[in-house]
């Protein structure tokens, strides 16, 4: 089978303004606002690139976060040490282009987001993604991430559980 996508750091070689996924929020963001965040280092993106054609095929967004503990699921805060948060990172923004829908493509930003997350030096607990809406917040739930006790729509996963959807 041969590879279709790369997913590699944005750069500005990169094209965004004829990116579309069906929803404005995450259209804007990405195609005027991304540059700025990643400038100010307020989050790091990653791009898939489709190979034949230098097209953005999707992005996904990274950056250090934490969450009180007592918002983090009982099931979940019982296994922790008391500190007052959970490091963290966090998946602020992921898109696909409405022309890939249904290849998997979602699925695997979000398998490289975490594998990113997983190899990197820095410590974190969990990763945390922010659902735009509930579309969004069913798609992350069904990888086995959680919604926090005020927050539905901001979901929780541990790394060391993420790490498992990578070897199934």
């Amino acid at each position: 089978m041969s590879v279709r996508f790369v997913i590699e750091p944005l750069e500005k070689k990169h094209r965004r303004t004829d990116f579309s996924c069906g929803n404005d929020r995450i259209d804007t963001y990405f195609r005027e606002v991304v540059s700025q965040d990643v400038k100010r280092k307020y989050a790091t993106c990653f791009v898939a690139r489709e190979i034949a054609t230098d097209r953005v095929a999707g992005f996904y967004t990274l950056s250090s976060s934490n969450v009180p503990l007592t918002e983090v699921p009982e099931t979940l805060a019982k296994k922790l040490p008391r500190y007052p948060s959970v490091p963290a990172v966090l998946i602020g923004w992921l898109g696909r282009h409405s022309d890939y829908a249904g290849q998997g493509l979602g699925e695997a930003l979000l398998f490289d987001s975490i594998k990113t997350i997983a190899t990197s030096p820095i410590g974190a607990h969990a990763i945390f993604a922010d659902a735009v809406d509930d579309k969004a917040a069913s798609f992350y739930a069904a990888f086995g991430f959680v919604p926090l006790i005020e927050r539905p729509r901001m979901l929780y996963l541990p790394v060391t559980t993420a790490l498992s959807l990578l070897s199934t």
